[in-house]
Order: C-alpha cells, then sequence, then structure tokens
C-alpha cells in the first residue's frame, strides 16, 4: 500500500489526496465539488461527532434541527452577513421538472415565489425562529446545536479542507447580557480547543481573529490556529460574538428584569469535517494516516498467521478470545480473519488507515501464550501475554495517543519563530511555520503583508501560549514603522 502513496517531500498535496484514497477516508463525486465518505471517513466524524456532542451537553446545550433552504429575504436582514455570504450561495428558483422533446427540464411554470437558498450558515433562519421562542428574560439563556449539512458554492476545493458541502455543527445561543454572550463565546472556543487537544491530538493556539478576518456579521470571532507539517496554518475553530446584530435584525426582544424591552446578545460557533483534514495533516506519515486512539473507527487490529491447509483452530480460538477480551474492556476492535488476503496485506492495509495498534497471533504465539503487539505510531513491536491483552493494549493506545500530540506540539515549537525586521520575516514565511511580529494593528499594513508574501495574520493570540515571548510586550510594527500593542501569529494558511 506504500507505494502509492506520494512521500510528502516530493509534492504534499498529492500525498494529502493519496492518503485520503488509501486510506478509504473520502473520494470525489459526481458532484462537483462534493464527496462521498466511505465508513472509514464516516464513523471518524462520527467519533469526532459523538466526542463533541457530549463536551456541549456537558455545558448546557441541547440539539435541534432547523430548514435546509433559507429565504432569500432573511440573508438581506443583515447586510455584513448577506456580504459575507452572498458569492458563495446556491439557490433555488424552480421546484418541478417536466419533460419535453425527451428531455427534463425546468418547468418554467413552477417558478418559486422567493428563491430559497441552500443553507451555508444558519444564522438567519435561526434567529427568525428565536424572535417568536424568546419572550421574557425567563426564557434565557437558550444554548442550542444543530448537526447538518451546509452548502458553500467554493471555486476551488479539496477533499475536507474545501469542499461545496460539508458536514458540520453550528452552535446558535442567546443571552441577556454581553458578559454572559462573551463567557459563552470564550466557553465554546475553550471547548474546541480541548477537543482538539485531548482527542484529535493537535496542539492549537487561541486567538481572535483581525477584523478584515471576522464571520460576516460578528462583533468578534474566536479561533483556533493549528499547524500542518507543510509549514501551513489551518483553522480548525471558530466561535463568533454576534452582539446584537442579528436580534437587531430579526427584531429578536426579551422583557428584562425591569419590565423593558432589550435585544438579546448572541452567539454562534462551528467545527467541520475540515478537522479530518486537520488530524491527516497533523498526523499522517509516508505511509499512510495515523489515527489518535481516542478517535480512531477501529483502535486495535487482530490478524491471525494461519497455515495453508493446517489446523489453525488454536490460532483462531486465541484471536477470538483477545478480541472478547478487548471488547469487554470497551476497546474498538476488527478480528479480520477474511482468508482471501495473506497477512503482509492486512498488516499494509492498516499501517494505511493508521489502526494505532495491530495484533498478530500464529502457532508459536499460541505455544507461548504471547502475541505481537506493533504501533501504528512508532513502529515498535513486543511480545504481549495473550491473558493479559486488555492491559498491555490500554497502555499501549494511551501511549499512542500521547505520543502523537508531544510529537505534534514539538513540530509546531520548531517550526515558530519571531521577526523583528521584515526581511527576516518574509525569509521565515518561505520556511513556513508561525511567525511572530509585531502589527500596528491597520487594515492596511495586514493588507500589504498579504499581498507581498500570502501570509496573514491568523490570530492575535490569547497571552501565554508561546514559552519565552511576551506577545502582549508592545513594540514597533517592522513594516510600517508605527507602534505595535503586540505581536501576532502569521503563516501562509490553507
Amino acid at each position: 500500500m506504500a507505494e502509492q502513496i506520494t512521500p510528502r517531500a516530493d509534492d504534499y498535496g498529492q500525498w494529502y489526496q493519496d492518503v485520503i484514497r488509501a486510506a478509504k477516508l473520502a473520494e470525489t463525486s459526481p458532484v462537483r465539488g462534493s464527496m462521498v465518505m466511505p465508513p472509514n471517513g464516516y464513523e471518524l466524524w462520527e467519533n469526532m461527532r459523538d466526542g463533541l456532542d457530549g463536551m456541549f451537553k456537558a455545558t448546557g446545550h441541547r440539539n435541534a434541527y432547523f430548514p435546509l433552504f433559507i429565504p432569500k429575504s432573511f440573508l438581506e436582514k443583515e447586510a455584513e452577513h448577506v456580504e459575507g455570504f452572498a458569492k458563495e450561495c446556491a439557490v433555488v428558483t424552480h421546484y418541478r421538472l417536466k419533460e419535453e422533446g425527451g428531455e427534463l427540464i425546468v418547468d418554467p411554470d413552477a417558478e418559486l415565489d422567493e428563491p430559497l437558498v441552500v443553507r451555508p450558515t444558519s444564522e438567519t433562519i435561526i434567529w427568525d425562529t428565536y424572535s417568536r421562542w424568546i419572550q421574557s428574560w425567563r426564557d434565557l439563556p437558550l444554548k442550542l446545536n444543530q448537526w447538518a449539512n451546509v452548502v458553500r458554492w467554493e471555486m476551488r476545493t479539496r477533499l475536507f479542507l474545501r469542499t461545496a458541502e460539508f458536514l458540520w455543527q453550528e452552535g446558535h445561543t442567546a443571552h441577556a447580557t454581553e458578559q454572559e454572550a462573551v463567557d459563552e463565546t470564550r466557553q465554546m472556543l475553550d471547548v474546541y480547543a480541548d477537543f482538539a487537544q485531548d482527542w484529535m491530538a493537535m496542539p492549537v493556539i487561541r486567538g481572535v481573529k483581525t477584523a478584515s478576518e471576522r464571520f460576516p456579521g460578528a462583533v468578534d470571532t474566536y479561533c483556533i490556529e493549528a499547524l500542518m507539517q507543510d509549514g501551513k496554518a489551518l483553522q480548525a475553530g471558530t466561535s463568533h460574538f454576534l452582539g446584537q446584530n442579528f436580534a437587531r435584525a430579526f427584531d429578536c426582544t426579551f422583557q428584562n428584569q425591569d419590565n423593558e424591552p432589550e435585544y438579546v446578545w448572541a452567539t454562534s460557533w462551528g467545527v467541520s469535517t475540515r478537522l479530518i483534514g486537520a488530524l491527516i495533516m497533523t498526523h499522517g506519515d509516508d505511509a499512510g494516516v495515523i489515527m489518535p486512539p481516542r478517535l480512531a473507527p477501529v483502535q486495535v487490529a487482530i490478524v491471525p498467521i494461519t497455515r495453508k491447509n493446517g489446523d489453525n483452530e488454536a490460532v483462531m480460538d486465541a484471536a477470538r478470545q483477545m478480541r472478547d477480551d478487548l471488547v469487554a474492556d470497551g476497546v474498538r476492535v476488527v478480528l479480520d480473519d477474511r482468508d482471501q488476503y495473506r497477512p503482509g496485506w492486512k498488516f499494509a492495509q492498516y499501517e494505511v488507515e493508521g489502526v494505532p495498534v495491530r495484533l498478530a497471533v500464529g502457532p508459536r504465539d499460541v505455544e507461548n501464550g504471547t502475541a505481537e503487539m506493533a504501533r501504528r505510531d512508532s513502529g515498535d513491536k513486543e511480545a504481549v501475554s495473550q491473558r493479559e491483552i486488555a492491559a498491555h493494549v490500554r497502555r499501549a493506545l494511551h501511549e499512542v495517543q500521547q505520543g502523537l500530540y508531544d510529537r505534534a506540539l514539538a513540530f509546531r515549537q520548531q517550526h515558530t519563530h519571531t521577526a523583528d525586521t521584515y526581511d527576516a520575516f518574509k525569509a521565515q514565511i518561505e520556511e513556513g511555520g508561525f511567525v511572530l511580529m509585531h502589527w500596528d494593528g491597520t487594515a492596511e499594513t495586514e493588507a500589504q503583508v498579504k499581498e507581498e508574501t500570502k501570509a496573514t495574520i491568523r490570530c492575535v493570540p490569547f497571552p501565554g501560549q508561546f514559552s519565552g515571548v511576551d506577545t502582549e510586550a508592545p513594540g514597533t510594527d517592522p513594516v510600517s514603522g508605527a507602534p505595535s500593542a503586540g505581536r501576532v501569529v502569521f503563516a501562509r494558511a490553507y
């Protein structure tokens, strides 16, 4: 399997596509810009979804569902919102086809009274609903989340990272006070960061977006940023403080405790199947993807080493017993007893698919009461006791999970630099990674750097995230020569 994958050093973009194909995570579909997710990819998303869903519910959120189709007039109610999404909207104008001359055509008599936009995001339809649900301070806070698909008509697509249709979750909350909404926005950013680090084994930087990078209609957008192995940044999640913008647009008011009308304060936040792309590019190697154990659809693959035309019952009994012991311990395990594939082929396929731990058991292992345990992250192998297999696997899974995070964190630290001159900045950006440089806070300087280097401000980082660097210490912007309140994170990005 490994020979089907382009080495990262030769062509990182092709490597990414090859890994997705070889690991059976996704494939392009007949619909431009959309993807098919086979079980390997969809089960990974299910595990992400289930982990996040538990974290959302633990912080007091409930799930709901809102329509896929949004009246065009709804988007027009919030000026920044419609400007931000207008060029990406798919629009439904008719509701019927008819046959004419042996061909299906759009029936011109079936035009909708008002065009419907296929959901690019749900703020407008949800705040129209909230305006009916919220009447009094007693109705607040309202904290809902939706698991859904959205459509944004991207012109340049890449599997998981940027597709016309993708899966995601979007949280939408309503609050009685500004501070409560701001606290919610920060809390959900922390949830995303904890998920990225504890489940995905992917270190992230937390911060706030500049005005030019904000979500359309937001007062502030907070984000988590991760660094991929090619030195590019990837925005992995966002949480938006919407102020009262959408409440005003949809006339969503409540009677406060002084019996006075007041506009509701709002947030929204979301992550998508882009996280799968982030996982691949954070942990993958030239042999394929490497799955963090907490998210891996299969955590352990058991491969029996049987003899052709031999008595293999003892080997299969041992394999089945290990499988049962692991299932009882809560491990996601597969016993690969397919006889149409040789063990070596199976080993290679599980390596491509990134299964964290592989167990092999053959006649000699049965005699010794052992199995060979191999780790996907390091390739290390050891003989372990079959009777104590659950304890050995639990240890290995923990070590793989922690080891992947430690390795990704070390990579980020090695590829994070400071620059105090514009020439040094330009040179470092060519090398890739995060570059911490002073910024004067103006959109003009931000645009100049982007135009000249293709680097963007990924975020204004929260303090204390870079060892030995005080990003809040004032200085001078080396581009404009103007005073700077602190360093921001620049990088080229997906």
